[in-house]
C-alpha cells in the first residue's frame, strides 16, 4: 500500500451524497457495481468509484486507522440508535485539503544489526573483573563505553535500568566523575525510588524526575519567580478547586456531569468515576495548552458542531476559575514546574546546575518541553535508555521523534542495542519479535525455556470471555500476585472488576484514571489498563478483547479535548506498540481472549503461526447465590419501563446491576448507590420502585 491511499477513502466519504457504512464504502470503493445502494443512488458514476484494488479487510484496516486518527468518526443515524455510518471529521475534510498523516509516518532509521562485540572490547571487559561478571556484552559496552553521547537501545525485559545504575558505578568509581555531578532523570516515584534503592552504595547523585528536580529548583529561587511561597498542587487541591469553580457557576457535580458526558459516555460507569474523569479532562487540557505555549481562550474551545457548545463552555469556564486559582494562591502543577525552571534558566542562566553526566531512563516517553530543559542543561555527556517500540504516551504529549532522531542531534553518539531478554520464555519472545518487525530493530533472543503457552480464545459474548478469564484464574496454580488481566479501556477494566468483586476474587485496580503506585498484596490479581502496568512483569498475563474494536481502540477522547489538542502522531501505530508492550509483560503464559469474528489485526499471519487459536464453547454462568425471582421481576420491570422509553434495555439498568441487586437485596436508597451502575439519576428515577420490586 502507498502512504497516501488513505486519501481515496476521504474522498469518497466527501463525494458520496449521503451518510454510508463501513460496507457500503468498502464495495464503493472496490467497484462493486453489484450493491443495490451503489445502483439505486447511482454512484458508480462517481469519480472515486472502484479506485481501490484492495481487499476488503486491506480497505477495512485503513478506514480503522483513519477512525483512530480522528480522520473519520462513526456516528449514529437519528432515531436509529443502532445504525451506524462512517463520517468526515473536520479533521478529516482538512486532511483532504492539506493532507499530514502519511507526511507523520515514523521513520525507523536504527540499523538491523547487533551491538558489535570486538575482540578488544572482550579484553577490556575482562580487565574489570568481578565489577562486570554478572552483565552481558551489550550491557558491559553500555555500560563502559567512552562516547560523550550513547543511545541504548534497550528492548522489554532487557535489564535497561540495571545497565544505566551500573553505568553510573563506573563514571564513579572508574573515571572519578563527581557523584554530585551526576544526574539521573526517570519518569515515575516509583522508578526514581529503585533507582535510589539500586544507588544506595554511591552517595550523592542526584536521582530525579523531572517533576521533583523542577521543585528542587524553584523551592529554592522561589523569590526570583514567584511573588509568593509556590506549593504543588495536590489532589486533594484539585477536587477543591473544582468543586469551587462549579459553586462560581451555579452547578452541582451531577449536572456538570450531564452537561460533559452524552448518555453513551456515562453507561457502565458510576458517578464518582465520571466525577473523576471530568476532573482530569480538565487538568489535562490545563496542562495541553500550557506545553504548547498557548493561552487559555475561548476560541481554542471553538467547533463547528452545536452538540458540544455547552460542555466545550463548561470546561473553559472551570479552567479558567482554576487556573485563576492556582496563580491567586501559589499553586503550582507539574506543567508550570518545568515552564517556570525553563523561564528561570533562560532569565538567570548562572542559575543552572553544572551537571557533566546526565542520564534518562525512558528516553521513548520525552515530550518537548523535557527535552528543551536538558538542553538548557547542556551536559557534555549524555546516556539515554529507551525502547521506541514502548513508546505508548504520544496521546499524552511525548514524541517518539527524540528517541527517533537521536543519531541527528548526536551525530558522534554511540547506539548500543540491548537484545537478551530476562523475562519472558522463548516462545513468548519470539511472539514479540514478530508483532513489531516494522520497526527494524534487532530482535530480541532469551535462554528462558518453557512450554509453549500462549493461547488465542474466541467467544461468543464477553459473558462468556470474562467466565473463561474466571475459571482459568482459579485453576492456575500460581500466587495471584503473579496474574495481571489487562484491557485496552477503563470500561472493560470495571466490567471485569465488578464480575470479580461478586465472586469475591481479591484484585488490585490500576487504570488510566485511578494511575495508583499502589503494588498488589500477594493474594491479589493485578486488573489494570495497558498503559499503567508498564515496566511491571508476571507469570501469567490475560488480554482481554483482543478484537479490532479494541486494537486499535475505537473509542476516541471526549469531543472537547478532541477540539483543544492540534498535534498529530499516528495513533494506530502507537496502539500496535501498546499491544507489543501487552504481551511483553508476560514470563510463562500469555492468554489473548476476543469476542467476535476476528482477532485484531495486530495478531499478524505470523504471530498466527505461533499461537494455537481455539474457540470454545463455553456459556456464561455468573455462579452467584441471587433469588431467580427477584431477577425475572427485575428484567420484566426493566423491559416494561424500556418499552415506555423507548430506549434498549441496557439502558436502563445493565445485566451486571440486576444481578447484584438480585444477590444482595438492598434495603435502602444508600445500599442501592453503592450498586454497579446505579448513580444518583437512576436513584432518584428508580430507587423506590426498584426497593419495593426487592423487598421480601
Amino acid at each position: 500500500m502507498n502512504d497516501s491511499d488513505y486519501l481515496f477513502v476521504l474522498k469518497a466519504l466527501q463525494e458520496i451524497p449521503f451518510s454510508v457504512g463501513k460496507q457500503l464504502l468498502i464495495d464503493f470503493l472496490q467497484g462493486n457495481d453489484d450493491n443495490a445502494s451503489i445502483i439505486r443512488n447511482k454512484l458508480s458514476s462517481l469519480e472515486n468509484f472502484g479506485c481501490m484494488t484492495y481487499s476488503s479487510d486491506e480497505i477495512g484496516e485503513i478506514i480503522d486507522n483513519l477512525t483512530a486518527n480522528n480522520l473519520i468518526r462513526v456516528s449514529s443515524v437519528n432515531g436509529k440508535k443502532f445504525w451506524k455510518v462512517l463520517e468526515l471529521t473536520e479533521k478529516g475534510i482538512k486532511e483532504i485539503q492539506n493532507p499530514e498523516l502519511y507526511k507523520k509516518k515514523l521513520s525507523f532509521n536504527f540499523k538491523e544489526t547487533q551491538t558489535q562485540i570486538t575482540e578488544e572490547d572482550k579484553k577490556i571487559f575482562e580487565a574489570f573483573g568481578d565489577f562486570l561478571s554478572a552483565y552481558n556484552d551489550e550491557q558491559k559496552k553500555a555500560i563502559i563505553s567512552n562516547k560523550e553521547s550513547i543511545l541504548c537501545l534497550a528492548g522489554a525485559g532487557s535489564g535497561k535500568t540495571t545497565a544505566l545504575v551500573k553505568r553510573i558505578e563506573f563514571l564513579v568509581k572508574y573515571r572519578s566523575v563527581d557523584p554530585k555531578k551526576i544526574l539521573a532523570i526517570t519518569f515515575t516515584r516509583k522508578a526514581r525510588k529503585e533507582m535510589m534503592r539500586r544507588l544506595k552504595e554511591v552517595e550523592f547523585v542526584s536521582v530525579e524526575t523531572f517533576n521533583s528536580f523542577c521543585e528542587k529548583i524553584l523551592e529554592k529561587y522561589n523569590d526570583l519567580v514567584y511573588t509568593q511561597k509556590f506549593r504543588v498542587v495536590s489532589y486533594k487541591d484539585k477536587i477543591m478547586m473544582m468543586n469551587s469553580a462549579l459553586q462560581k457557576l451555579s452547578l452541582t457535580m451531577p449536572r456538570a456531569i450531564d452537561i460533559y458526558f452524552s448518555v453513551g459516555q456515562k453507561i457502565g460507569k458510576m458517578p464518582e468515576q465520571l466525577a473523576r474523569i471530568l476532573l482530569n479532562d480538565c487538568f489535562f487540557i490545563l496542562d495541553y495548552l500550557k506545553f504548547k505555549n498557548r493561552k487559555l481562550e475561548l476560541s481554542a474551545f471553538q467547533s463547528n458542531d452545536s452538540q458540544h457548545k455547552e460542555s466545550a463552555n463548561l470546561v473553559f469556564n472551570v479552567c479558567k476559575h482554576i487556573e485563576e486559582y492556582m496563580n491567586m494562591h501559589g499553586l503550582r502543577d507539574y506543567a508550570d514546574q518545568l515552564i517556570d525552571s525553563i523561564k528561570l534558566f533562560e532569565k538567570h542562566p548562572n542559575l543552572i546546575p553544572e551537571f557533566n553526566h546526565i542520564l534518562i531512563d525512558e528516553y521513548q516517553d520525552v515530550n518537548s518541553t523535557q527535552i528543551k530543559l536538558v538542553e538548557l542543561l547542556s551536559p557534555k555527556n549524555i546516556f539515554c535508555v529507551g525502547d521506541p517500540r514502548q513508546s505508548i504516551f504520544g496521546w499524552r504529549g511525548s514524541d517518539i521523534k527524540y528517541i527517533l532522531n537521536f543519531r541527528e542531534k548526536y551525530p558522534d553518539c554511540e547506539t548500543i542495542t540491548l537484545t537478551s531478554n530476562y523475562r519472558s520464555t522463548k516462545h513468548i519472545v519470539e511472539l514479540i519479535n514478530s508483532s513489531i518487525k516494522s520497526m527494524n530493530l534487532p530482535d530480541l533472543k532469551t535462554t528462558i525455556q518453557g512450554e509453549k503457552n500462549i493461547h488465542l480464545f474466541n467467544f461468543e459474548n464477553e459473558g462468556a470471555e470474562f467466565e473463561f478469564l474466571i475459571q482459568r484464574i482459579l485453576a492456575l496454580k500460581i500466587p495471584r500476585k503473579e496474574i495481571f488481566v489487562l484491557a485496552r479501556t477503563n470500561k472493560q477494566l470495571n466490567e471485569i472488576s465488578q464480575i470479580m468483586k461478586l465472586r469475591g476474587i481479591k484484585h488490585l485496580v490500576r487504570s488510566d484514571e485511578t494511575r495508583t503506585e499502589i503494588e498488589s498484596d500477594d493474594e491479589e490479581i493485578t486488573v489494570a489498563t495497558i498503559h499503567s502496568i508498564k515496566g511491571l512483569e508476571a507469570e501469567a498475563v490475560f488480554i482481554i478483547g483482543c478484537n479490532s474494536a479494541n486494537f486499535p481502540c475505537k473509542g476516541s477522547e471526549h469531543p472537547v479535548i478532541e477540539m483543544v489538542k492540534i498535534d498529530e502522531y499516528d495513533k494506530e501505530e502507537e496502539e500496535r506498540r501498546l499491544f507489543y508492550v501487552a504481551m511483553s509483560r508476560a514470563k510463562n503464559n500469555l492468554y489473548m481472549t476476543y469476542t467476535g469474528k476476528h482477532a485484531t489485526n495486530f495478531i499478524t499471519k505470523n504471530m498466527l503461526d505461533q499461537i494455537q487459536e481455539q474457540k470454545t464453547n463455553i456459556k456464561y454462568n455468573p455462579q452467584i447465590n441471587l433469588s431467580s425471582d427477584i431477577l425475572t421481576k427485575l428484567k420484566d420491570w426493566r423491559k416494561e419501563i424500556s418499552q415506555k422509553q423507548g430506549l434498549p434495555a441496557f439502558m436502563i439498568l445493565h445485566d451486571k446491576t440486576l444481578i447484584e441487586l438480585a444477590q444482595k437485596l438492598q434495603s435502602n436508597k444508600a445500599e442501592l448507590e453503592r450498586i454497579y451502575g446505579f448513580g444518583p439519576n437512576k436513584l432518584m428515577r428508580y430507587g423506590e420502585e426498584i426497593l419495593k420490586l426487592i423487598k421480601i
